[in-house]
């Protein structure tokens, strides 16, 4: 954001809900311009090949995790329900590998299981570690840490998001039973159930968000409150997305007439891709949040300006108080920076992917949208990448 000229007036907002109306403006321009620039579109679609890859020895890990208190049986009934939400093709995608995962669970015993859902969660971590990449990318971090840690991380992340699907499994099992549970409540009971489903998710969703933007950046971790707005608004994006996609695969989507047999994977890697880019979105409202104050947004004692340990914490958005803005370090160069044109592009290429799955005319007319797309994405004109002292971490106790 070096040179730009959006922030009206400085601030030291200790919250994000205390920032006035035009800090919250000039952070919702600043969140879009920087969603370009950080390119996240294509990071994210990096984020969902990776998902994919991770998809089996995840559910595998849940499977073999939720198998220890629940028979097998009821495993895949739960996690049916919890994929019933989600575009149907993607249940198609995830049946075969979770029936074989809970025929290998009911067969491993003792050692077995622990080195079963030990590969299970090695397996997966290349997703969790492709999503922490894209985050340092979101809050201009460079990655530091060392192979172990990275690699400890990525396993906890795995493991989390393994745990988070068996509680929302066991949450939305419980909740679609619940005109069973209380007849009493009649026709209402089904309505409440249904719409505590969505709230559940949403709130799990929050809550994992909210995690990841905390422990996953390479970087001195923000307070909470700086990572609720980013987390509320992936969740309920991401619910909104998934349902609304779920929606157009099942009215209107012909994914099967164009690509075969491999139409559930599209769909599945479309959806990887959407959730993967409110994700990101989420994160880079978050990292704006923080540039828009000067008080210090990471946990521990507060510290000055460039002692923080954080990109976005360490540097304020250009502001009027004394004249002109005061030049800004350029940003690390986490990405490549794409011109105004190419911040279109991501979202215009999906939207040509899905007008081509209509019939007649509408079908050449997205493909070549898309195309269109996809060629201004790749063939946009590069500002060199601008580098600038940096400081890494929080000065130790008793550090001048």
């Amino acid at each position: 954001m070096s040179g730009s000229f959006i922030a009206a007036m400085p601030t030291a907002a200790d919250s994000p809900f205390s920032l006035h109306r035009t800090d919250w403006k000039a952070v919702l321009l600043r969140t879009w311009k920087e969603a370009g620039e950080d390119n996240v579109g294509l990071v994210a679609a990096g984020v969902a090949f990776y998902g994919f890859l991770a998809l089996v020895p995840l559910v595998t890990a849940v499977v073999l995790i939720y198998g220890l208190v629940v028979e097998p049986a009821q495993v895949r009934e739960d996690l049916m329900q919890l994929f019933s939400i989600m575009p149907g093709d993607i249940a198609k995608v995830i049946a075969t590998p979770m029936v074989d995962s809970v025929q290998a669970s009911d067969r491993s015993k003792g050692w077995g299981l622990v080195i079963a859902l030990g590969v299970a969660l090695f397996g997966a971590r290349n997703g969790a570690g492709a999503i922490v990449t894209a985050l340092n990318i979101a809050y201009e971090e460079n990655e530091t840490r060392g192979f172990v840690r990275l690699n400890l991380l990525a396993l906890a992340v795995t493991g989390a998001a393994a745990v988070l699907a068996i509680v929302a499994a066991g949450a939305i099992a419980a909740l679609g039973h619940l005109d069973a549970l209380l007849p009493q409540l009649g026709g209402i009971g089904l309505v409440f159930g249904k719409a505590s489903t969505y709230i559940v998710l949403g709130l799990l969703g929050a809550g994992m968000a909210a995690t990841l933007y905390r422990f996953a950046p390479d970087r001195q971790a923000a307070r909470w409150q700086w990572l609720t707005p980013g987390s509320i608004f992936s969740a309920l994006g991401w619910l909104v997305l998934t349902l609304g996609f779920g929606l157009y695969v099942a009215n209107f989507g012909n994914y099967d007439a164009t690509y075969g047999s491999l139409g559930a994977v599209v769909v599945l890697l479309t959806w990887l891709y959407l959730s993967s880019y409110v994700l990101l979105l989420g994160a880079e409202l978050n990292a704006e949040l923080e540039h828009q104050t000067a008080s210090d947004t990471t946990t521990g004692a507060p510290v000055p300006l460039g002692r923080r340990g954080a990109w976005v914490a360490d540097h304020v958005a250009d502001s009027t108080m004394a004249g002109p803005p005061a030049p800004q370090p350029a940003r690390r160069p986490a990405a490549a920076r794409a011109n105004k044109p190419a911040r279109w592009a991501a979202p215009v290429v999906v939207a040509g992917l899905l007008l081509g799955q209509r019939n007649g005319t509408a079908r050449y007319a997205g493909r070549a949208i898309a195309l269109a797309a996809l060629i201004a994405r790749f063939n946009r004109p590069r500002r060199p990448a601008a580098a600038g002292p940096l400081p890494s971490a929080r000065p130790q106790s008793g550090t001048p």
